[in-house]
C-alpha cells in the first residue's frame, strides 16, 4: 500500500478527533446520548465523526465503499459490502463510546481497509494520548512511527491481557480459577482500540473477545499479525473481517496463542454463550 495513503488516513483521524471528539468530550448533554439497542450507546460525537471520516476516506480512495458502525446500525445490509466489494473501508468513529459518554478518558478512532474481505491496512488513533498505530499487510506494524516486533517466549506468568468487557463477567465465572492464576492478570479498558495499542506498546500480551465486530478488530488483528503475533477465531481459523461471530484471541506470538487457547478455551468453549453481544 502506498505510504501516502497511510499518512492521509492518519491525518484524517487526527483532524476528526480535533474537530468532532475532543470538543465534545466531557461536555455532552443527556439529549446527545441515546441507546441504539439496550446498553449500546451512540452519541452526537459518533455520528459527526463518522460523517467526517466517511467524506475524507472517499476523497482518499474515490469509489471505495465506507462501512461505518453507525451506517450499519441504520442499514445492516451495508456490512455485506466487506465481502462483496473489491475494497471497503471499515470505520469505528468512536471506539469506547460508553467511556466517552461517561467522561472516562479511554476512547479511540479505528479505520481499516479490506480487499476481497481481507484486511490490508489498519489504523488506530488515541486522541487523548496522541498515539498512532498503523499496519499494512506485509508491511509491519508501527506505533508512533516506530516499527514494532513482539518479543518471543514470554512466560505465561508474565502475561497480562484484556477480555472484552461484555464477555468478561461470563468468562471469569466459567474459567477454571486455578488456570487464571497462571497468567499475570486480566482486565478491560472498555475500548478494543486502546487494548490493541497497549499490546503494541508492550504493556499486555493477549486480547480475548467473544463478539467480533469488524470495526472493532479488523485493524487491531492485522497489527498483531504484522508485529509477529497471531490473531484467530476460537476455532483456530485465521481472523477475517467477514466473520462476525466465533470469538477472537490475539496473542503476541503463535506459540503463546496456542498455549492460551489450551489454557482458557479448549475445555471452556462448550460452556460459553457465543451467540449474544452482551
Amino acid at each position: 500500500m502506498p505510504a501516502d495513503i497511510s499518512a492521509k488516513v492518519l491525518a484524517l483521524m487526527r483532524e476528526t478527533a480535533e474537530a468532532e471528539l475532543l470538543p465534545r468530550f466531557g461536555r455532552l448533554e443527556k439529549s446527545e446520548i441515546r441507546e441504539k439497542t439496550p446498553g449500546d450507546l451512540v452519541t452526537v460525537a459518533d455520528v459527526a465523526a463518522e460523517k467526517r471520516l466517511t467524506a475524507g476516506l472517499k476523497r482518499i480512495l474515490p469509489g471505495v465503499v465506507v462501512v461505518g458502525e453507525e451506517a450499519v446500525a441504520a442499514d445492516p445490509r451495508l456490512i455485506k459490502s466487506i465481502a462483496s466489494e473489491h475494497r471497503a473501508w471499515i470505520v469505528d468513529p468512536l471506539d469506547g463510546t460508553s467511556n466517552f459518554a461517561g467522561g472516562r478518558p479511554r476512547f479511540a478512532i479505528i479505520v481499516a481497509l479490506a480487499e476481497k474481505g481481507r484486511t490490508i491496512g489498519g489504523w488506530i488513533y488515541d486522541p487523548l494520548g496522541k498515539r498512532t498505530a498503523a499496519a499494512t499487510l506485509g508491511g509491519s506494524s508501527w506505533l508512533n512511527g516506530e516499527k514494532i516486533r513482539f518479543p518471543a517466549d514470554v512466560p505465561l506468568s508474565e502475561m497480562a491481557g484484556y477480555v472484552g468487557y461484555k464477555f468478561k463477567r461470563q468468562f471469569l465465572e466459567k474459567a477454571n480459577p486455578e488456570r487464571l492464576k497462571l497468567v499475570k492478570g486480566m482486565s478491560s479498558l472498555f475500548c478494543a482500540g486502546l487494548e490493541y495499542i497497549e499490546m503494541l506498546a508492550g504493556n499486555s500480551h493477549f486480547n480475548l473477545y467473544r463478539f467480533v465486530k469488524p470495526w472493532d478488530h479488523a485493524a487491531g488483528a492485522l497489527m498483531v499479525e504484522e508485529a509477529g503475533g497471531h490473531a484467530a477465531h476460537f476455532n483456530g481459523d485465521d481472523y477475517r473481517a467477514t466473520v462476525h461471530q466465533g470469538g477472537l484471541l490475539a496473542a503476541t506470538d503463535p506459540a503463546a496463542w496456542h498455549e492460551l487457547h489450551r489454557l482458557f478455551l479448549a475445555e471452556q468453549l462448550p460452556l460459553l454463550d457465543m451467540t449474544a453481544d452482551k
